[in-house]
């Protein structure tokens, strides 16, 4: 059976006095990928940072609505934020690695955490990268800058940092629009490897990764959820005119 395991309800995002997200409902299924779509601006983006409350940083930003995880309102007022975001990895559009090694990379959030023992950071330093298919590119190489590395192998190591810390919920907002096709490609397959385990939310500008990796795909447009369905049967067959419009190419 089907397990939503984020629903939000009626969220709406102000900036000040501009409404930039307008009653959003939107909910996600377990271990499986949903991909975020719309032109630049749409809202996809600054709906994905509600899910780890990155928005909070902004001063003029509220966020009215609610938003449960696992059946918690993660915007309840004795709600933990930074063990928030240990149950929702984030990874950004522009690899971001550290600049020091690649192990100390993958191990900073367990260290953060209190684990200090190399010991006991091997193993899971390892199991991370294997599970972001970047192992075999880096074993012999743990103790090189992580900037040393390609903008696809920062990436995987990237996501590598993230799974470390073992959160449920993975966010990538637009985690390959600065990676060549190739590396693109290798980031998608290591997704569709990890959704086992994991449930992953992606914002995409590319039909073509929405298409091929995701389960399920919103499309926002103008700060407004205009449809929500099964990827294949959306992009076969659209419920909605400005979907159908948006997936040929009319705009965006």
């Amino acid at each position: 059976m089907n397990q939503d395991i984020i629903i939000s309800k009626n969220v709406r995002l102000y900036y000040g006095q501009k409404e930039a997200l307008h009653g959003i409902n939107l909910n996600f299924i377990k271990n499986k990928i949903t991909a975020l779509i719309g032109p630049s601006g749409c809202g996809k983006s600054t709906y994905l940072r509600c899910l780890d409350r990155m928005n909070d940083l902004i001063p003029e930003a509220k966020m009215t609505g609610t938003i449960k995880i696992n059946n918690h309102d993660i915007y309840a007022p004795r709600v933990n934020v930074a063990d928030l975001r240990r149950e929702v990895g984030m990874v950004s559009q522009q690899p971001n690695p550290f600049p020091f090694s690649v192990f100390d990379n993958v191990a900073y959030g367990l260290r953060l955490e209190g684990i200090k023992n190399k010991k006991k950071l091997a193993p899971i330093v390892e199991s991370s990268l294997k599970q972001a298919a970047i192992w075999d590119e880096v074993k012999d190489h743990l103790n090189d800058n992580a900037l040393s590395f390609s903008g696809g192998q920062q990436q995987r190591i990237c996501i590598a940092r993230t799974l470390a810390i073992k959160p449920k919920i993975i966010l990538l907002d637009e985690p390959t629009s600065a990676l060549d096709p190739i590396s693109s490609f290798q980031v998608e397959n290591t997704l569709l490897s990890i959704k086992k385990d994991y449930t992953i939310i992606i914002v995409t500008h590319n039909m073509q990764q929405a298409s091929r990796i995701s389960d399920r795909t919103a499309f926002f447009l103008n700060g407004k959820l205009i449809e929500f369905d099964d990827t294949k049967r959306m992009f076969l067959n659209p419920k909605n005119e400005k979907t159908n419009d948006y997936l040929n190419g009319k705009f965006g």
